[in-house]
């Protein structure tokens, strides 16, 4: 899967204010359903927050990846925040999390949910790409460092 066909410049966002893992999970619901109002906003929040009370998506190196599945999408919508301060977000290193990825994907469909994970996660690996997203200035910035991905690839 390209990123491309997912990510466009309204679905990533540079300055996410939030300064809670549910303020930065709201603000993550609200990009991706600035795309399409048709979607159920508290079926997805329950969803996201549901998958997070399972177990925290707060991962390493700044990052989190909160996610859920539902049935009022038909395909994976994503998007892609950095936060203006870095956050608690429970993650595995118990360091904050200033790197957002979020994906919402129908019920009935693994497939493309997981091939978008494994390209944000190899990409994310990489520390000069990760000091790359951080540096972002704006939108523009944050869609083409991801769009092109890793300086070395």
């Amino acid at each position: 899967m390209r990123l491309k066909k997912v990510l466009n410049r309204s679905s990533v966002r540079v300055g996410l204010p939030g300064s809670t893992k549910d303020e930065i999970i709201r603000e993550m619901v609200g990009i991706i359903l600035a795309d399409d109002r048709d979607f159920i906003k508290e079926d997805i929040l329950n969803a996201v927050f549901q998958r997070e009370a399972q177990m925290s998506t707060g991962m390493k190196n700044g990052i989190a990846i909160p996610h859920g599945k539902v049935d009022c999408v038909t395909r994976l919508h994503a998007a892609v925040a950095v936060s203006a301060e870095p956050v608690d977000f429970d993650c595995l290193d118990g360091l904050p999390a200033q790197i957002f990825v979020m994906t919402v994907s129908p019920t009935n469909q693994t497939g493309p949910h997981l091939q978008f994970l494994a390209e944000v996660s190899a990409l994310l690996a990489d520390d000069d790409f990760r000091r790359r997203i951080l540096a972002a200035k704006n939108e523009d910035e944050l869609l083409k460092a991801f769009c092109e991905g890793r300086a070395d690839a």
